[in-house]
């Protein structure tokens, strides 16, 4: 018989006892087929170590002090109704203070006919009970205690990302269409984004009654905006980022406290505006951010009239204080260090002014980013790109058309008057506030073929190698950036974009692996329909033409991790070769290497040197795998010649100088002088090797990796040597070939060979592996995916190793 695949599961209380779990435990639910569930915070979990880490953290703590709390509020309260329709919370607070202390007073705001009250101890609540009549108002009351309610942990509903555009995504489809050409239908996607005048002017005034209410509690403060509803890239429900510039409140606090201290002294002390203020309960000049903040909250939460939902956020990487203004629905944050977002939002704003093709070709491109699932996260965070990296790719590809369409940071800067000088943290940001002073560009490229040119100039882009400058209009090796100088300590990932004032700043150093190789996928795909015919001439036959296809969403299969594009996995045919791809990152590198990288041009050459030794390691070391070089390898020696590692294979042998590796105990020792020859292998351009395996050893890796940790934990309980991933594998490796060992062994099962040469500088820095078979054979296809995914990530693992 089968398992019912939509049977509910069968779950079994557990709950942690001496050295594992036992029954009892109301939140960890034990399901039949396997993992444990916390109904407390409603999540599954695979194993008991993930289970006890999640009882452990933060999430799972803080809802069972939620509880906690909730239980004792809820044996502290009472429901009551009966009273006058339009009954004040004070009036109801003072009746039931005659039998205590009332904490708190919920009022139904809906209807206004029932009220719960929260009294200081349940001892007063049975004191209020103990009177069978309460009369209020001349209106009979009814209490009874609240009802216990089962505490349930509901997840905050996340806005919808759609709701914030006015315009659905059919009908987008339908207005694009219709337009005469590509120019066109990018001017109408900014108009249908774009905010309206009458959505400019509600901000405006929600921005000028902040500054007014602020003023009287922070004087000559200024509420500055900033980011998306400013920058000139505003869209329909884009949130309002506030600066408060509190620079000239901290002199006029100063000057107040300086004045009050001499007519102390003098015997003249008269009431000053800061001793009424809110001021004088707090020092701004050595005050924290936590605390400041909080002071703004709470100016927000009682005199701003219109605004809920304040929130302090001071654990962020930059701390604000959210709110929302009731009445327009809008959502905005509150920061009080962030003079570098205002002056990077006039940069914007300078360079959308410069030319009128920026503001449609920055909205056709985040729009695209957004739609693949690239950028616009709309819950913030993640490994997404953010709409200001997106908006600067753009800027720094329009610095790059010839002639330029925009200028470069740097000659921005010597435009500028002298008025126009601006340092803020350290930082350079200087720019002419007048737009007349940049001279308009001689660029005349139409925005359908700047377009196509945006994606064509990325997708032959070496995003791992280089970090994009806008200050210069260039690129600058990754190496150059792993020095000790202050300014060039970037975050470094896949895709580096220095901010143009911030240097020390990487504005996508948020993003993965992931994000990074699905954006340069997307690219390749973008600037291949952009040389369609379907993109450049509308359809006369009412099909999607131009920008329009774009747009479209990702379905779940682009999505999913792609396979090598080199590999064709249709069924039945036989693979001809397939490709392994190993990207440079320099996370991964040793600090040794990347010393040895740091300021070099040829990075990519000793890198490449290094990725040779590793698979060579991983293929021979960890795997057992035969391999010897082919003739014609550029492979430097320094005179020494070397005809293979460790002495496994003899170039006299049939196949190709392959040998059958010894039996694990029969390996003889390596000398230090061969493995010092070995190490001296320089390789360079394009290496092949020939390689044999003997064995399965890519099959059963899993389970034999699962009872060699228990077999280990079982043995060594007494220490706490941690094994490397490389150890572990080649012990897996050993296991399999001695279970294996009474096998066939006079020919291999699968003879291939590895070709592995270097790519970067108009593309991405990585290198690729072409694995051919040498005779076809039904195991092949099974072994290349093993080393697919094998090969990088044993080689990932070496570089950290390697000292």
């Amino acid at each position: 018989g089968g398992v019912d695949e939509f049977a509910p599961p069968e779950v079994y209380p557990y709950t942690k006892a001496r050295g594992g779990w036992s029954m009892g435990e109301p939140d960890v639910e034990v399901l039949a087929r396997g993992g444990y569930r916390c109904s407390l915070c409603d999540v599954r979990l695979p194993n008991s170590p993930t289970l006890n880490d999640h009882l452990k953290g933060k999430k799972h703590q803080k809802l069972l002090s939620v509880r906690t709390a909730r239980k004792s509020q809820q044996e502290k309260s009472l429901f009551v109704s009966g009273f006058h329709k339009g009954s004040s919370n004070l009036e109801i607070t003072d009746y039931f203070q005659t039998f205590g202390t009332v904490a708190n007073v919920i009022m139904d705001k809906d209807k206004g006919l029932y009220a719960i009250i929260e009294m200081e101890s349940t001892e007063e609540v049975e004191k209020v009970l103990s009177i069978t009549h309460h009369c209020m108002n001349g209106q009979k009351l009814r209490v009874k205690h609240k009802e216990n309610t089962e505490f349930k942990y509901i997840p905050k509903k996340k806005q919808d990302p759609g709701k914030k555009q006015l315009i659905d995504f059919e009908e987008l489809i339908q207005a694009l269409c219709q337009a005469v050409d590509v120019d066109e239908q990018m001017k109408q996607l900014l108009q249908l984004f774009e905010l309206t005048d009458s959505e400019k002017m509600l901000r405006n005034l929600v921005v000028s009654l902040l500054q007014e209410v602020f003023l009287e509690f922070f004087p000559s403060c200024r509420i500055l905006p900033f980011g998306s509803s400013v920058n000139a890239f505003d869209i329909h429900g884009c949130d309002m980022d506030l600066y408060l510039d509190l620079e000239h409140t901290k002199t006029f606090q100063a000057n107040a406290r300086s004045t009050a201290e001499t007519e102390e002294v003098n015997g003249t002390k008269q009431d000053t505006q800061s001793e009424s203020s809110i001021l004088s309960d707090i020092d701004l000049e050595t005050s924290t951010t936590t605390e400041v903040l909080e002071l703004v909250a709470t100016v927000l939460q009682k005199c701003v009239p219109g605004v809920h939902k304040v929130q302090a956020v001071t654990t962020a990487r930059l701390p604000v204080v959210k709110f929302i203004h009731k009445e327009s629905g809008l959502q905005g944050d509150i920061s009080i260090n962030n003079r570098l977002a205002v002056r990077n939002t006039m940069f914007l704003q300078l360079c959308a002014s410069v030319d009128q093709r920026v503001r449609p070709l920055v909205y056709a491109v985040r729009y695209w980013a957004k739609q693949k699932q690239l950028a616009g996260n709309p819950f913030g965070g993640g490994p997404l790109m953010n709409n200001y990296a997106v908006t600067l790719l753009v800027v720094f590809f329009l610095q790059n058309r010839t002639p330029p369409v925009l200028p470069t940071v740097n000659r921005l800067k010597e435009i500028a008057d002298e008025d126009d000088h601006c340092v803020i943290d350290g930082w350079d940001c200087t720019f002419p506030s007048d737009r007349s002073k940049v001279e308009p560009s001689a660029n005349s490229e139409a925005l359908c073929g700047l377009f196509t040119e945006f994606y064509k100039f990325y997708s032959q882009f070496d995003f791992a190698g280089t970090v994009i400058s806008l200050r210069k209009g260039k690129v600058h090796l990754v190496t150059d950036f792993i020095g000790p100088e202050s300014d060039k300590n970037l975050r470094l990932g896949p895709i580096n974009i220095q901010d143009p004032f911030e240097l020390s700043h990487n504005v996508s150093g948020n993003i993965n692996e992931r994000t990074g190789q699905k954006f340069k996928r997307q690219l390749d795909e973008a600037f291949k329909y952009c040389r369609s015919l379907q993109y450049q001439r509308k359809s006369n036959k009412g099909k999607i033409w131009g920008i329009v296809r774009l747009f479209q969403p990702l379905s779940s299969t682009e999505c999913s991790p792609a396979h090598s594009p080199a590999v064709d996995y249709s069924p039945g045919k036989e693979l001809s070769h397939g490709v392994l791809t190993i990207p440079f990152k320099l996370s991964s590198l040793s600090e040794k290497t990347r010393g040895k990288l740091h300021g070099s041009p040829d990075f990519r050459e000793i890198w490449f040197n290094k990725v040779c030794h590793a698979v060579l390691y991983v293929m021979e070391t960890v795997l057992e795998c035969s391999c010897s070089w082919t003739e014609g390898n550029n492979v430097q020696t320094n005179d020494v010649k070397v005809s293979s590692f460790d002495g496994i294979l003899n170039k006299g042998e049939d196949n190709f100088g392959l040998k059958r590796p010894y039996p694990v105990e029969e390996i003889p020792e390596t000398s230090s002088t061969k493995k010092a020859k070995v190490e001296s292998l320089q390789y360079q351009g394009e290496v092949t090797w020939h390689c044999a395996v003997w064995n399965r050893v890519w099959i059963g890796r899993r389970k034999m990796r699962r009872q060699l940790h228990y077999r280990t934990r079982e043995s060594d309980t007494s220490t706490s040597v941690v094994i490397s991933s490389l150890e572990i594998e080649k012990k897996v490796t050993e296991a399999i070939l001695q279970q294996e060992e009474n096998g066939d062994k006079s020919s291999p099962l699968i003879m291939f060979t590895l070709c592995a040469f270097l790519v970067g500088g108009n593309e991405d820095t990585r290198t690729m592996i072409r694995v051919s078979p040498i005779q076809q054979t039904a195991l092949f296809l099974e072994f290349f995916h093993f080393l697919e995914y094998f090969v990088p990530k044993m080689t990932e693992k070496c570089f950290e190793k390697s000292d």
